[in-house]
């Protein structure tokens, strides 16, 4: 890979691969070494791609992969925050409360949530990137969304306590 396509790719791709991060760590220092270490494996990367979705896709499972990588290390179980993560600020309060609901979801709901919503992948093609089966992937996506459903209609003052609502659909 010559260096000029490799700058096209990182400037393509580049925001894609922080986002996934950062929701998958919560650590902005962390979504930037991973992005950091996914464009790396891609410049150092021998064969070509199909084409640029094929590419889009090997540098976003390669992330998902990096994000476990780190997750699992010692250092990360062992340490605590020295910070809390910050909200990036959004204009629109809806759209905050619902983007710091995602955050509060659980690591896998989180992921399989932006790619679906954000990144506007198939529950299959999801799936595939973040290593798991299909049904496993539309299971955190169901559960996902009624948690969401129900903590924002609940901050809404729309839910009464212990009804849960499962019919209307979020994001």
């Amino acid at each position: 890979m010559d260096h000029e396509e490799f700058a096209q790719a990182a400037r393509a791709y580049g925001d894609s691969l922080y986002r996934l991060a950062l929701h998958a760590l919560k650590n902005p220092s962390d979504a930037e070494d991973v992005m950091q270490t996914t464009l790396l494996r891609l410049l150092e990367r021998s064969t070509g791609f199909e084409s640029e979705e094929h590419k889009k896709h090997w540098l976003l499972r390669v992330a998902a992969n990096e994000c476990r990588k780190l997750q699992r290390s010692f250092w990360r179980r062992t340490s605590v925050p020295l910070e809390d993560w910050d909200m990036p600020a959004l204009e629109d309060p809806d759209r905050a409360d619902l983007l710091r609901a995602v955050m509060g979801l659980e690591r896998n709901w989180r992921l399989i949530v932006y790619l679906v919503y954000y990144e506007g992948y198939s529950v299959n093609e999801a799936a595939e990137i973040l290593n798991t089966k299909p049904s496993t992937a539309q299971s955190w996506l169901f559960r996902a969304r009624k948690r969401l459903r129900n903590e924002l209609l609940d901050n809404m003052g729309l839910c009464e306590e212990g009804q849960t609502y499962v019919s209307a659909k979020v994001p």
